[in-house]
């Protein structure tokens, strides 16, 4: 389980910036919904009617709005646009500063511009954004309803419209196939998703007037909110009936149950029934069975499967190794062959395809019991300018081995390991577990199950285009200056996704691959061999190995000074970049509004108070911080830091190569409780950092 610091977030899967082609205008209403059996379509982005008043057309037009309100006021409308830029300073928004946005499979909206001009539909969709943000919400339904969708704007405002775009107007004529082609198959990975999550089909109860509780449903994936100052507001929900939050991969009766994953651990045939690639059904006897997954929703795992067949046979002879995979991955789908798949994923990288592609079930972060695998599709092109890591690291693997193996002590003993490091990716399209409400996931190693993960034969890769706008960065450079105090190293470094922080990226994803990991599996009290999530549980395994890999980033960082292989000063940025990171997993909370823990909040509240212990991270009450209003601060000691993260990172392998359980629990629990000094020091960093809305991606492709 190895999604990176930051999860993923799409607000509109799939895409489009440039207007070409005679097509229809968007409607209004979403589609009909088709039979249970097919695949739901995805809630229309756009929302403009084709029945439309004339309107003068224009090539540029001054709004009367900032481009940060635009964009806030389109997206909360559920609307499919964003104002890229102001290119030309003028204020006003002219017909290239537009990006156009859309479903997986939906055609273009040409009706918003066209010939150089701003057309009809624009002006009426402008002047329904102008009126929403002078007047907010207009009135509807009674005062529990108008709460219910004022909580829901509330959850929307928490988000930050940031834009991803991919230019294929140059691309050969199959790459901007394969495109089109995964949209599709986002679509359908959205479909199973969402049954995977029990809300499949619900936002048809939402009114089709509600344009906010749709944009909520979309953009959360389900009716549930989820940013820190509403995900635990009853009145914030997409549904009226305001229905509690339930998964689709488990019999309802059982989830009455307060820890009913821990009842079906216990059982004899628990490996069985928490295998990561079934659902749990019940007769009408209570009795449960384990459904595999292609067997659950056989019509969407068919239709992929045509899609990615369909791919592979149009791939030229350069993208064998790609084709190769597409063919396998096709054939999981039908069969459930996914450890046959992963072979031929992982046999590609990026010397032989210019693309990467991962579809199917992966992490287990997004379900209660964490443990079953959640459908995705992360798609991008290959981004050559990281070689240079792994040029730098990949003659170290083993010696990087030995140093972890070192720290974790005589419980542990260096093996032989042959995993890739990090390869660098521009995302163009994630679906399903891929996105979230906010963030977006910046590195990922994979597969977490099966033989490929249990020999390090997985990729791992750092995302390289996310987090590098202009937008993006400033809004980090705020929240870090309202906590650090005035540092060494310039707050730029903090901010932008540059070589320090593609530093801690790179170190946090070989980590994963080093020492005990998930797939790890350690002898306790005389019982077969077992793996981390068997010996923990779910939350807490998923916890310490995010911590394991977090803390090894700060200490092989220092390793790598110490060898003379790193520059200091770029090791020390990397540190203050990674304090930056921290600052904003403790912002989230520790727990779920269901009481889960959350894995990287609850790891960042663990390195906060034991780097505090140790000096590395000091907090002076009385300084002003580097944006010179806010007083209490924090200092980042470099001299004390590589001892803190060494002891730490001891504490954390030790815990996991002896399957000690209590060690782990006594580990983590004193940092994520609810009441103390710490908890305090908790509500003041969450206060700061959450003053600033949290990124939350569009995304657009130019064809």
């Amino acid at each position: 389980m190895h999604v990176s610091r930051l999860v993923v977030l799409l607000a509109a899967v799939g895409v489009i910036a440039a207007c070409k082609g005679p097509t229809p205008p968007p409607s209004a209403p979403p589609p009909p919904a088709p039979p249970a059996a097919e695949a739901a379509p995805l809630p229309a982005a756009a929302t403009a009617t084709a029945r439309l008043r004339p309107a003068r057309p224009s090539r540029d037009i001054r709004i009367g709005l900032d481009r940060d309100t635009f964009n806030r006021a389109v997206a909360a409308l559920n609307e499919p646009l964003f104002w890229r830029a102001d290119d030309d300073g003028d204020g006003s928004l002219d017909i290239p500063e537009l990006a156009v946005l859309t479903g997986p499979g939906q055609p273009v909206a040409e009706d918003w511009a066209r010939s150089g001009r701003f057309m009809p539909a624009f002006h009426v969709t402008l002047r329904r954004v102008q009126r929403f943000a002078e007047q907010g919400l207009p009135k509807g339904g009674d005062a529990a309803e108008q709460a219910r969708r004022e909580a829901v704007l509330k959850e929307l405002e928490q988000g930050q419209p940031t834009l991803v775009h991919t230019d294929l107007r140059e691309a050969p004529e199959h790459e901007r196939k394969l495109v089109e082609r995964m949209l599709r198959v986002a679509r359908h990975i959205e479909s199973i998703y969402a049954r995977q999550r029990g809300v499949f089909a619900k936002d048809r109860d939402i009114d089709r007037a509600d344009l906010v509780s749709r944009a909520l449903f979309w953009r959360n994936q389900g009716p549930w909110c989820e940013a820190p100052s509403t995900e635990s507001d009853p009145n914030c929900n997409a549904l009226a009936g305001k229905p509690p939050r339930r998964s689709g991969l488990y019999p309802l009766p059982l989830q009455a149950e307060p820890k009913f994953c821990d009842l079906i651990a216990a059982r004899e045939d628990a490996d069985a029934l928490m295998a990561p690639f079934v659902t749990l059904r019940a007769d009408d006897k209570g009795v449960l069975s384990a459904v595999p997954y292609h067997l659950a929703w056989p019509d969407e795992h068919e239709a992929i499967a045509r899609e990615l067949d369909a791919a592979a046979g149009e791939m030229p002879a350069a993208e064998a190794a790609l084709a190769t995979y597409l063919r396998a991955a096709a054939k999981a789908f039908r069969t459930g062959d996914w450890f046959g798949a992963d072979e031929a994923w992982a046999a590609m990288n990026a010397e032989n395809s210019a693309f990467y592609l991962r579809v199917g079930p992966d992490e287990t972060y997004f379900e209660p019991c964490s443990r079953k695998a959640g459908y995705h599709l992360s798609f991008a092109r290959i981004d050559r300018t990281g070689l240079r890591w792994k040029q730098k690291l990949a003659p170290l693997r083993s010696a990087l081995e030995a140093e972890v193996a070192e720290v974790a002590g005589p419980s542990y003993a260096a093996r032989e390991v042959a995993f890739h490091l990090p390869e660098f990716i521009a995302i163009i399209l994630n679906a399903g577990d891929s996105r979230s409400a906010h963030g977006a996931t910046i590195g990922q190693s994979l597969p977490n199950f099966g033989p490929v993960a249990a020999e390090s034969r997985g990729r791992t890769v750092a995302m390289a285009n996310l987090y590098r706008d202009p937008d993006s960065i400033a809004r980090r450079r705020a929240q870090a200056e309202s906590l650090l105090c005035e540092p060494d190293a310039p707050l730029e470094g903090a901010a932008a996704e540059n070589d320090a922080a593609m530093l801690g990226t790179v170190l946090h994803e070989a980590a994963h691959n080093l020492g005990p990991n998930g797939s790890y599996k350690v002898r306790v009290g005389g019982k077969p061999p077992r793996a981390d999530d068997a010996i923990f549980g779910g939350p807490l395994a998923a916890t310490l190995e995010e911590l394991k890999a977090q803390t090894l980033a700060l200490h092989l960082n220092a390793w790598l000074q110490g060898r003379g292989d790193l520059d200091a000063a770029l090791g020390h940025r990397a540190w203050q970049h990674d304090v930056v990171w921290l600052f904003g997993q403790i912002a989230q909370g520790m727990r779920t509004p269901e009481g889960k823990p959350k894995p990287y909040p609850q790891l960042a509240s663990v390195q906060l108070g034991r780097l505090s212990q140790a000096g590395a991270l000091r907090w002076e009450a009385t300084r002003k911080a580097a944006n010179g209003k806010d007083v209490g601060c924090f200092v980042l000691d470099p001299v004390k830091l590589p001892a803190g993260a060494r002891a730490l990172a001891h504490d954390v392998l030790a815990a996991k190569a002896k399957g000690d359980r209590s060690a782990a629990e006594r580990l983590v629990a004193p940092w994520v409780a609810d009441k103390g000094e710490h908890a305090a020091l908790r509500a003041t960093i969450r206060e700061r950092w959450l003053r600033t809305p949290k990124v939350t991606f569009v995304y657009s492709v130019t064809f």
